[in-house]
């Protein structure tokens, strides 16, 4: 959150009628601002997050891609061109105003930063637990104290797991491919932001360029421009036509010159290699002396006036460079629309990696780690012991979708071996399942165990079978295990109904542990959960009426333990009023 920053094209409305002032709506983690594409216009907003409390936007199959946001006098709406967009910037203003409302919890709970920066995470990480932190601590509900009691297991949990998982980088290398209209000379090139990311990310010298020229010297349009032509001059493969051009033009020699940055880069990695895989280390190898590594190119065989070297490019140099900077993946998370920066951030992180180089040399750990390599290369496998394989942890954002997106392999595991194959029950008794572990105790003790202890088919039978029940267990009607009736509904009213799912759940768990009521701030409480638990019953009659009539009965088999759990938590709210009032006045400790 601390380098967010969001920029999209938007309309702001006064009412979703409104046809709307078309401009540019930035969003940083202090504040919202919108400007109109007329300079002349008086559309102009400045809000900070700080005041914002809640937000809104339209659903998917709306005509309108709406984002609403409110504060406690005013509400704005924007419209985007795209629901994409329109995502963007909802999931940046959800993470600004959890940022803000846990920044206003450290004064009020003295939270420590670290504290404070684990609950951010975890609201970034987890998108249902954002939206209740939204629902019931922006709206008065529950404290951010209240809140976050009940979830420290989490908290902990989110703190010590591995960093979430890196997106890669498209595999496909950026060639110059121009774009002519075929009426004149002019040429058209396209570089998108994922482009810019890689070439940032594949040569330090255009990045550093990029810092330096843009804006003091050039604008950006005029940066890739020449960068374009250089690129243009290059797969000419005319190295005569590019000393020539960059003679006359300072800035445009920068991009048709050998990349100094990413040689020396080379050249500290080559130190860091194991000895005993060095290939160019052996001289007697037939291809190492040859350009390319053998690689045959058209001007392989050419000689050039040394002058003209600094101009050649090598063909397998580039691949190679590619290929290492696809498999090291995202090194930066930012938005890719700003481009300054993602230039400083890759900046910053080169820099970092040098640091912690430097570091380890001088400590000796550079030497010690290629010590232990060269150990490890020289060992007779025969008289070492097995080794633990390597694991990669799965990072799992949401586990609802996981487990819902995989629920389809399982139902077709199910389906492949239903034939023939012996029948699985999902429920049995504790005598059952002590009599199955018998069976296979005293198979052991006959046969011994087999190699390999767990049959693989095995093993991927029971991991689809509970992926489908975690993932059905919610909302099974209990004809069938297989059978989910929220599949069965729109999206629009399943992903309603399990909100409202989470959001009873979440008030009913504050509700049963605040009995028994000893203290005031205890009954102040439970009758705020109370009035927000009163406020469901519409809007689960609501979603009732607004279904076709084809799924009002499977909508009522849903809603039906959502009104019994409601009932219940009211029917003992009740109860509880008239025992203490059936006390001829007695009243809990802190009453007044």
């Amino acid at each position: 959150m601390a380098d967010g920053h969001v920029i999209k094209r938007a309309k702001y409305k006064t009412s979703p009628k409104d046809p709307g002032v078309p401009g540019v709506l930035e969003l940083t983690t202090e504040r919202l601002v919108f400007k109109s594409n007329d300079p002349k216009s008086p559309t102009k907003l400045n809000v900070e997050f700080r005041m914002i409390t809640a937000h809104k936007y339209s659903k998917e199959n709306s005509k309108q891609a709406l984002l609403n946001v409110s504060t406690k006098d005013n509400s704005y709406i924007f419209q985007f061109d795209s629901v994409a967009n329109r995502d963007v910037c909802r999931d940046f203003v959800g993470s600004a105003i959890a940022f803000h409302a846990n920044a206003k919890a450290v004064s009020t709970e003295n939270l420590s930063e670290a504290e404070t920066n684990r609950r951010v995470n975890l609201m970034q990480g987890n998108s249902e637990i954002q939206r209740l932190h939204q629902q019931f601590v922006g709206g008065g509900v529950l404290s951010d104290a209240e809140f976050w009691a009940t979830r420290k297991k989490l908290l902990d949990q989110n703190d010590g797991r591995m960093p979430k998982q890196r997106m890669a980088l498209k595999n496909e290398m950026w060639t110059v491919k121009p774009l002519s209209d075929g009426q004149s000379n002019r040429v058209t090139f396209n570089l998108t932001p994922e482009i810019i990311h890689q070439i940032f990310a594949e040569k330090p010298a255009v990045r550093q360029a990029y810092l330096n020229f843009v804006p003091n010297k050039m604008t950006e349009k005029e940066f890739w421009t020449k960068y374009s032509r250089a690129e243009y001059l290059h797969s000419t493969r005319n190295v005569v036509a590019a000393a020539a051009e960059a003679a006359e033009d300072e800035e445009l020699a920068v991009f048709l010159k050998q990349d100094d940055m990413l040689a020396n880069e080379a050249r500290r990695k080559i130190r860091r290699v194991d000895p005993t895989i060095d290939i160019d280390a052996d001289e007697g190898d037939d291809y190492t002396h040859l350009p390319d590594h053998g690689l045959s190119r058209a001007d392989s065989k050419d000689v050039l006036d040394p002058i003209y070297e600094p101009y050649r490019r090598s063909f397998s140099q580039n691949l190679n460079q590619h290929a290492a900077v696809v498999l090291q993946g995202r090194l930066v998370d930012v938005e890719l629309g700003d481009t300054r920066s993602v230039a400083e951030a890759l900046a910053k992180t080169k820099q970092a990696e040098l640091a912690n180089e430097i570091s380890n040399n001088s400590n000796g750990n550079l030497e010690k780690g290629l010590s232990d390599r060269i150990s490890r290369m020289t060992e007779i496998e025969d008289l070492q012991g097995p080794r633990d394989p390597s694991v990669a942890p799965l990072s799992i954002k949401d586990p609802r979708d996981y487990f819902d997106s995989q629920q389809a392999n399982a139902l077709n595991a199910f389906g492949d071996a239903g034939s023939g194959a012996k029948p699985l029950k999902f429920s049995v008794y504790s005598g059952e399942a002590y009599d199955s572990l018998r069976e296979l105790v005293s198979e052991v003790r006959v046969k011994g165990f087999s190699k390999p202890v767990m049959n693989p088919e095995i093993a991927l039978q029971v991991l689809n079978v509970l992926i489908q029940n975690i993932s059905s267990t919610k909302h099974s009607l209990g004809k069938s295990p297989h059978d989910s009736v929220l599949d069965t509904l729109p999206k629009v009213t399943k992903d309603e109904l399990l909100h409202h799912w989470t959001s009873i759940q979440e008030l009913l768990k504050h509700f049963w542990s605040s009995y028994p009521i000893t203290k005031m701030y205890l009954y102040e409480k439970v009758t705020r959960l109370k009035d927000a638990m009163s406020q469901v019953y519409p809007k689960l009659q609501e979603i009732k009426e607004s279904v076709q009539s084809d799924f009002r009965h499977q909508v009522s088999l849903l809603v039906q333990p959502m009104l019994q759990a409601l009932d219940a938590a009211f029917a003992y709210y009740d109860a509880d009023v008239q025992k203490r009032s059936a006390k001829s006045g007695e009243k809990p400790n802190g009453f007044v």
